[in-house]
């Protein structure tokens, strides 16, 4: 059985940090400088002083990273492993997977033509058929394809 107590968890306030700045900047109240709107000026803290908590934060990045590099096949890995960040990461994924709109309609139309030409093939089963069916159903989708029921059940 697998322990995964040593993995980090990420509170939502963690991801929702790393989702928009990517990764965490270790800060602390700066002594000697001004207080601004009544709230003192933010520095970057020494490593020589960070907590065990400050430390995991500054890490969340680095597991994020390895989440992701865990469940990219070879293929997609070659790809991104030379983003340096999370969100970098994170972006070139959304690029390679969905790419722009151009490349969203093309990936559209050809679904589209696979539907319009979905046949049973000679010695398939209906389940094998129904298989293919739900996959190209669930691609359609995936690209915002909003098939009527009319639509599937005349296929």
């Amino acid at each position: 059985m697998a322990h995964f107590s040593k993995v980090p968890m990420f509170s939502k306030e963690d991801f929702d940090d790393w989702k928009i700045h990517g990764p965490l900047k270790i800060l602390k109240p700066n002594t000697a400088g001004a207080i601004t709107d009544g709230a003192p000026q933010m520095v970057e803290k020494p490593r020589s002083e960070w907590t065990s908590e400050d430390k995991k934060k500054a890490n969340l990045d680095n597991v994020a990273k390895d989440t992701l590099y865990k469940t990219l096949d070879k293929n997609i890995f070659s790809k991104i492993k030379m983003c340096s960040t999370t969100k970098e990461l994170w972006e070139k994924l959304i690029q390679i997977c969905e790419g722009n709109e151009q490349t969203k309609e093309n990936k559209l139309s050809v679904a589209m033509q696979k539907f319009e030409n979905l046949k049973m093939k000679v010695g398939e089963t209906l389940n094998e058929f129904d298989e293919r069916f739900s996959s190209l159903f669930n691609e359609l989708a995936a690209l915002g394809k909003d098939s009527g029921n009319r639509e599937i059940a005349l296929k």
